[in-house]
């Protein structure tokens, strides 16, 4: 399924009141102000009411609330690759945006080329693993939302048979599918994850095939990590219950949806144009989660029983205290290697580069 076209892009963002998004074009959500900040953030996909692009969208929209007349912000949606995003980073630098933002892990190798060309110019990079004076990362802990959804999927399903749909096989996926079975089979050792990569964040299409032929193969909890809703859409449709991901998709799966692990960007991206404002940015690198707040949970479904419920709630507790590591040993891959010791905890370092399944996760990378 081929991604929307420029004109009904332009169109649908128009009408969430947000102008000028779209490859290559530049606008404006504020008429330009002598000295303002100008912030330019860069997608990976259209903007649209759910998703990880909506969640990036809303910590732009922070940006603007926070600090009104003093910046003005850039959207620019729908950049994946290498050749696109250089090209609409540098254009922003060049137009005097002092602040600048990519949002996808497919953005690493543009962005430390153009942070480079532009020492003056500071950028933030979401999913990075590099950094320069000028360039800081940030990151969420998905995996910990994985494992308390895990957890309810563990416990609901009755074929045992949990189906995941990955936009691509990146290190922070990787980890979340891994802390999906983890966590279910803490409460149902019996569990299975079935994984279909679509090597792509955007196709509705194609996604809605392959949750399709995840329950057609047994799955009966289905959970996605795209940036749309078309998973959820297809498990509500054959009655399953599905994992929303980024957004709460309750809109999408108002009886099938066991929870969402949402993200909010909204914190990091206020503080960094803060800190550009007040001239005290320095490059960091930053992996949040359930603390301080960046993975929230979405409302757990009323179907789920209470027992399960307080196990979930004691582990998100634990989580917020920093003292459950899902990744402690015994662990082996999916063919059987042994990858953790027991009574060994995964290097956070090693997780950040996780390329490899858990045993019970049926897939390849």
């Amino acid at each position: 399924m081929n991604g929307p076209t420029r004109r009904s892009l332009l169109k649908t963002v128009g009408a969430m009141g947000i102008p000028a998004l779209g490859l290559g074009t530049m606008g404006s959500t504020s008429a330009q102000q002598g000295n303002a900040l100008k912030v330019g953030v860069v997608y990976v996909s259209p903007v649209s009411e759910t998703g990880w692009t909506r969640q990036h969208d809303l910590g732009r929209q922070a940006i603007e609330t926070a600090f009104p007349g003093k910046v003005t912000t850039t959207a620019i949606a729908n950049v994946f690759s290498t050749q696109d995003t250089e090209r609409v980073m540098r254009e922003l630098a060049e137009q005097g945006h002092g602040l600048i933002f990519g949002t996808s892990f497919s953005h690493m190798t543009p962005i430390v080329k153009v942070a480079r060309d532009f020492p003056h110019v500071k950028f933030e990079h979401c999913s990075g693993l590099q950094h320069a004076a000028n360039l800081g990362t940030f990151e969420a802990r998905y995996y910990e939302g994985g494992f308390l959804s895990g957890v309810a999927a563990g416990a609901m399903t009755k074929s045992n048979v949990i189906g995941f749909v990955g936009g691509f096989p990146v290190p922070d996926v990787v980890a979340t599918v891994n802390a999906i079975l983890l966590g279910a089979r803490s409460v149902n050792p019996k569990t299975i994850c079935r994984v279909v990569w679509l090597n792509s964040w955007y196709d509705p299409g194609k996604e809605q095939e392959a949750a399709t032929a995840l329950m057609a193969a047994g799955a009966d909890v289905l959970v996605s990590m795209t940036d749309t809703a078309a998973t959820a859409v297809a498990a509500e449709s054959r009655g399953k219950w599905s994992i929303g991901y980024a957004s709460d998709f309750r809109k999408f799966a108002p009886k099938g949806q066991l929870t969402s692990f949402t993200l909010d960007w909204s914190s990091i991206y206020v503080e960094a144009a803060r800190a550009v404002l007040e001239k005290r940015w320095v490059s960091r690198a930053r992996w949040e989660g359930i603390q301080p707040g960046i993975v929230k949970m979405a409302p757990w479904n009323p179907a789920i029983p209470s027992s399960v419920l307080a196990t979930v709630r004691a582990n998100e507790a634990a989580f917020q205290a920093g003292t459950l590591q899902p990744f402690t040993g015994p662990i082996n891959d999916h063919t059987g290697k042994p990858r953790v010791a027991r009574g060994q905890t995964l290097a956070s370092d090693d997780l950040r580069k996780m390329n490899w399944l858990v045993e019970g996760v049926q897939g390849t990378i």
